[in-house]
């Protein structure tokens, strides 16, 4: 269900690595606990966003949602499509429903994540 080349973190963002690049988004687990996605405050390039504190919010038809940074960084890319479409987010979360690429300014945050086989360990246990 989620992909095994990406890196979780329990609070339901998904990041892709490259380098010193992260793009991050929101799980399909969380997409789908949200219901239709009819909003989102896409945050702003050169914003520096901190492990764990919210980095965006996220507005449904069931509820507004924190989106929480995985990593520390500078936003570096946000994805403007949403702005228009953030319906994207439900129909690709893990694709064209990015929401915005981070330089990682602390690698060692990367060890705090986790992978595909303990998110799906993890989402089961909450779901419980």
């Amino acid at each position: 269900m989620n992909p095994e080349e990406l890196r979780y973190h329990k609070e339901h963002t998904w990041v892709s690595i490259s380098g010193k690049k992260a793009t991050i988004g929101i799980t399909d687990y969380a997409q789908d606990a949200l219901g239709d996605i009819v909003y989102i405050d896409i945050p702003e390039v050169d914003a520096e966003v901190e492990a764990n504190a919210e980095m965006s919010e996220i507005e449904s038809t069931k509820a507004t949602s924190s989106v929480i940074a995985p990593l520390s960084g500078t936003i570096i890319s946000v994805n403007e499509d949403l702005e228009d479409s953030p319906e994207i987010i439900n129909e690709d979360p893990y694709g064209k429903g990015w929401i915005a690429v981070i330089e990682i300014s602390d690698e060692s945050e990367l060890d705090d994540l986790i992978d595909a086989t303990d998110y799906d360990k993890f989402i089961e246990e909450e779901a419980g």
